[in-house]
This record gives structure tokens, sequence and C-alpha cells, in this order.
């Protein structure tokens, strides 16, 4: 466990620029940040949830367990909240989170958290604007995974994680075969298979856990006819 001055942070939220001195006075006082290596689970389902968690630098997995396997929800990159449903639920975790790569998180106390939403409009309007963003972005695929095949499926990813994780064409693939395939809807066979087919009509290039894209137009354009 660290200790940190949250006003000095660098990487504040957009919510948590609008409080003022004496508000981060108290967040200091009633937060903690945490490290976690990849792998380790950051919150578990069905758990107690006390905090909200503020992912500070690196990438987690929301995961929630269904009635035969689990499904990968959403992949998150820093700097985001983590939890923030809970918060006004029945604070009970309904997903789990966990570090698929080193990690590093602010665990808010969620009462002291909903006070500022109750006390401060624009810290609470930056909160509702992430909020809608998120679940904009769940509707969309949703919606995708509802029409598209299994390769548009692993191309729209492969994309996604390009465009919105890593910001670049060419990174280290975050999960496992069989995570993927639980992200997507898929199996683990199926998603080897894809892959292979894309790698040999050299749409991607696949060395161990790296991912190349090559043909980024080839790729978008499975992606959209599914």
């Amino acid at each position: 466990m660290l200790h940190h001055h949250c006003i000095d942070c660098q990487i504040k939220s957009a919510a948590a620029k609008n409080l003022n001195s004496e508000e981060f006075e108290i967040l200091e006082t009633n937060s903690a940040q945490v490290n976690f290596k990849k792998g380790e689970v950051i919150f578990k389902e069905g758990a107690l949830s006390l905090n909200v968690a503020y992912l500070r630098s690196g990438i987690v997995k929301i995961h929630m367990l269904g009635p035969s396997r689990e499904k990968i929800l959403r992949i998150v990159k820093a700097p985001s909240y983590l939890g923030i449903p809970i918060t006004f639920g029945n604070k009970i975790n309904q997903y789990s989170a966990t570090a698929i790569e080193d990690t590093s998180v602010c665990f808010i106390d969620s009462n002291y958290f909903r006070n500022f939403i109750y006390s401060n409009g624009k810290f609470a309007y930056e909160i509702i604007v992430d909020l809608c963003k998120n679940e904009l972005k769940d509707y969309q695929r949703y919606t995708s995974q509802s029409q598209k095949q299994i390769p548009g499926l692993i191309a729209e990813s492969l994309l996604c994680l390009s465009e919105q994780i890593y910001d670049n064409t060419h990174f280290n693939f975050p999960l496992t075969r069989s995570e993927f395939g639980d992200m997507v809807g898929t199996s683990r066979e199926s998603v080897s298979r894809v892959l292979s087919d894309l790698s040999n009509e050299k749409i991607i290039e696949l060395k161990g856990k790296e991912i190349n894209i090559l043909r980024k137009d080839l790729l978008e354009k499975i992606s959209k006819s599914g």
C-alpha cells in the first residue's frame, strides 16, 4: 500500500479535477493506492464492496461468471473508474476485475465518493458522462455480438485493442486464447483457427503473444461484414 497526495496526482480523473482543496484532503484521508501484479484479482464477484476503484495505470479485465463459463465484459485501460454502479446498488460486487498487466489502483471509500456526488455538481456531472460513455459502448458491443459471426467479432476485438487500448497496430496480446474466447463468446479452438486464418492471409502477423496488424483495411472489412 502506498501513500500519496491526491491534489498533486498527475492522472486525476475529469471528475476529481473539480474537487476543492478541502475535498482533496478528504479524498486523501479516505483512499489508498495499491499495486497489483498481472493476474491478481482487484475485486471479486460476490464480495462486499466498500470502495470505488480508480485505475491509475495498467489494464484490467472486467469479468462475470455465467451458468457454464466466464464472460469477459470489458477490457479497461487506465485511467478509469471501476465499480461505480455497485456504489449505488446493493454493495455486492456483481463482477470481478483482474489485472492483465501490472496495475496501480486507488481505492476510495464509497461513502465519501457518494458525498462528493451529492455535494459537488461538477464532479457528479463528469461521473455521469463517464457512465453514459461506457453504457453506449456496451450497447454497441452487445449489438455486434448478436449479429456478427466469429471472424467479424474477432476482427472487431483486435481493432478495439489496437485503437482503444494500445493506440498501436503492434502490441502484445493481453489475453490467452481461452480468455479471448470468453470475451467474444466462442471457444479457444475457434479463436486459434480465425487468428491462424488471418495470419495466413497476411492480414495480421503473429509471433507468440505479439500481434502486428498488417492490413487494417481488410481487418475493418471483416469486422463490418461480420
